[in-house]
């Protein structure tokens, strides 16, 4: 997960995408910098667009599926192509079920017993959710505590304007939903959108 977060910090989460608009957006997310793609599965036929994207984007780009509620949900997933499952919540059965089909996991926490609980249960990165509600004084304060080594993504209420801060507690990378793509939204809407948040992303200053 790491790897893919150097690449581009800002995770794509395309909640409400139809599968015959999905190319078209992420070939516009592609062309921005985007390299991490989530279609949350309460969006239109999900697994038609995450199969979609899984063939067209699969070998450059890292495909996969958000608002996970159930283990089962992560066999689907992974039939549809898709290489990353994020939860909303703190489900240690779908972090299990994630790894043992060799998908990254990016579980979703709200407090330090979740978030330690997720890392030992073998999470690759965990998820900050609803960031908005907490704010990165929150994040800077499970830095003091959390291994080293944690990656931490913020999801919830990130644009633009409050990456800097993120960044400044120690967010490792920037979940975006409705600041990158609202249903409706044709593909340049969205391209010039993840432009702005990666130039946020790229030159706001670190820890």
């Amino acid at each position: 997960m790491r790897s893919w977060l150097q690449q581009c910090p800002v995770i794509a989460i395309l909640r409400g995408i139809r599968p015959d608009e999905a190319e078209s957006i992420v070939y516009a997310l592609e062309e921005a910098g985007i390299r991490i793609v989530e279609v949350p599965l309460n969006s239109p036929d999900p697994l038609q667009s995450i199969a979609t994207l899984a063939r067209v984007f699969g070998d450059r780009m890292l495909v996969g599926a958000g608002t996970l509620t159930d283990g089962v949900q992560v066999t689907d997933v992974a039939r549809a192509g898709g290489r990353l499952i994020v939860t909303p919540h703190a489900d240690l059965s779908i972090v299990h079920a994630a790894k043992e089909s060799g998908l990254i996991a990016v579980p979703g926490f709200f407090n330090p017993t979740e978030a330690f609980a997720l890392l030992k249960a073998g999470a690759d990165a965990i998820k900050l959710f609803p960031a908005e509600v907490v704010g990165p004084p929150m994040l800077k304060a499970l830095r003091a505590v959390l291994p080293n080594d944690a990656i931490v993504i913020p999801v919830g209420g990130i644009d633009a304007g409050s990456i800097p801060g993120w960044k400044a507690a120690g967010a490792d990378g920037f979940g975006a939903g409705a600041s990158l793509y609202r249903p409706g939204d044709d593909a340049e809407t969205v391209r010039r959108k993840a432009m702005a948040l990666l130039h946020s992303a790229r030159n706001a200053p670190s820890t």
